[in-house]
């Protein structure tokens, strides 16, 4: 065995072959028709979910990037395509997704935010059932609670990327558990290929899932190695999950290379990760208060390491899942509050043999924990709304950009993109996420020199530009911060000073002669 193979068996410390374990599956009351403690389980979550969110459902303006995602989609609606009419770099599952979204009947915000309460509940079903495996019935219920309590602390918008995905990954290391446990190749190529397919279409909603999957392909590999497979067998089944992990995404490549756009995608999806510059001392700060907050979680494991639990095999791959999850999040740096919901995921399951209501010390452990996950979760859902606003304060910005547009576009620089779909504005450019072009991070990851592209949509005169107007900004770019002033001051007058949430927004209209 190679010293890789011996290091990663190590961690995983590789059950024997010749083991036997009994099988996991997805919960057994679904498959026999035995449904109370699923459906128990499913209207928890679901409405423990709805009752955190409430106050937040219908609201435009909870997080930017939702916003911006929902934009796009109201854009590819209109036959505009990914990185080619608005740039970004996320995958482009992730705005199919949203595009989906509005296929159904109502308010786009409210459907993407009812869709990623339902993805919340269904990774808390699917962390329930892995938990089940290491802690007994009670306890796994609380750890897909507290999931649900805990994901508004670090994700206080209700329709991030990882809201969908941790779904498809939860049920990933579901097959690669019963792959896990396989005792012949077949179930082993099934159960490794199931998880390797929703790994492919996890990495279409957010890359750094390629962490996560190469662990579970690894895993994977190993367990074919302890089953003594061919050599030759083993590296076709290795091939296949590798080709079923990559597949939607070189599809997806294919096709931009089809329409002659390959350099584009590179750029926007693989360069462009790489150019983006860290924002400094902030990006520390954020880890640290992250990490601080996670410290229930860390107790929890403390706790979890001294309960015996019923399947250690289990536990190991378990163990090997968190490990690859917080690799992921800290490898990419910048460490925004969303990147770590991700590795709650693992945590949660993890953390099911400490909260169980067998004891005393148990149950006070639990009412202390989740008790922590709901009022952070409160605070955090209030502090959010204090400090982005309401839908009454975003339609009223809305109204007052509508009521100028004279037949040309509105130039959100500072804002939120929801504002270009609430007024019913075209774009001015194909960098709508006002950050691109206002923050320096960005400067030198886009495909544009972000000055002259600025200066390019200003010598288009639109019709409104929207400014800050509080301070301090974000990481600014001073320089097409500089040339927007100059333009306004030439040529614009201020008609409204709005204020939402905690930021106040200057709205400047075409100097009227």
């Amino acid at each position: 065995m190679s010293d890789h193979h011996r290091s990663a068996a190590a961690v995983l410390r590789l059950a024997p072959a010749e083991s036997v374990t009994p099988p996991l599956s997805l919960p057994s009351s679904i498959r026999t028709g035995a449904v109370p403690w699923t459906l128990v389980s499913a209207a928890l979550y679901i409405g423990v979910a709805l009752a955190v969110h409430f106050v937040q459902l219908g609201n435009p303006v909870l997080h930017v990037d939702e916003e911006f995602y929902l934009l796009v989609a109201h854009h590819m609606r209109e036959g505009a395509v990914p990185f080619i009419d608005i740039w970004d770099r996320k995958p482009p599952g992730l705005f199919l997704l949203y595009r989906l979204f509005l296929l159904l009947p109502g308010d786009g915000v409210l459907t993407y935010q009812l869709c990623g309460i339902a993805a919340c509940a269904g990774t808390a079903l699917v962390i329930e059932r892995l938990a089940q495996q290491i802690a007994g019935p009670a306890s796994a219920r609380l750890a897909g609670l507290a999931y649900v309590l805990f994901m508004p602390v670090f994700c206080y918008g209700i329709g991030q990327a990882p809201v969908f995905y941790n779904l498809l990954v939860a049920l990933a290391a579901v097959y690669t558990l019963q792959a896990w446990r396989s005792q012949a190749s077949t179930p082993l190529l099934i159960n490794g290929a199931k998880a390797m397919a929703l790994i492919g279409l996890a990495i279409q909603i957010k890359y750094t899932v390629v962490f996560e999957g190469a662990g579970f392909g690894l895993a994977l590999l190993l367990r074919g190695h302890a089953m003594r497979m061919p050599t030759d067998r083993l590296l076709r089944h290795g091939l296949a999950w590798c080709s079923l992990a990559l597949a939607p995404t070189l599809a997806v490549f294919a096709a931009y290379a089809a329409f002659g756009h390959a350099e584009l995608f590179l750029q926007s999806n693989v360069f462009s990760i790489m150019l983006r510059r860290a924002d400094g001392m902030a990006s520390w700060n954020r880890l640290a208060s992250e990490m601080l907050a996670l410290t229930p979680f860390w107790i929890a494991l403390g706790i979890a390491a001294r309960t015996q639990v019923a399947d250690s095999d289990a536990l190991k791959l378990l163990r090997w899942w968190g490990a690859l999850s917080f690799a992921a999040f800290l490898a990419f740096g910048s460490w925004y509050d969303h990147y770590v919901t991700p590795v709650l995921v693992p945590l949660c399951v993890l953390a099911a043999p400490s909260l169980s209501l067998a004891s005393v010390r148990g149950r006070r452990w639990s009412i202390a924990m989740l008790g922590f996950g709901l009022i952070a979760c409160i605070v955090v859902i209030a502090d959010n709304i204090r400090r982005h606003g309401t839908r009454e304060q975003a339609e009223t910005i809305a109204t007052a950009i509508d009521g100028e547009l004279r037949g040309g576009c509105a130039f959100v620089f500072d804002g939120e993109p929801a504002f270009y779909r609430m007024a019913n504005s075209c774009l001015p450019s194909r960098y709508a996420f006002p950050n691109h072009l206002n923050t320096w991070t960005e400067a030198r990851a886009l495909d544009v020199d972000p000055n002259l592209e600025v200066a390019r949509i200003m010598m288009t005169r639109p019709d409104v530009v929207v400014t800050a107007e509080w301070w301090p900004f974000y990481l600014p770019n001073w320089e097409t911060r500089a040339i927007v002033t100059d333009f306004l001051q030439r040529g614009y007058e201020r008609y409204a000073s709005v204020r939402m949430g905690t930021h106040q927004y200057g709205l400047w209209r075409r100097r009227r002669t």
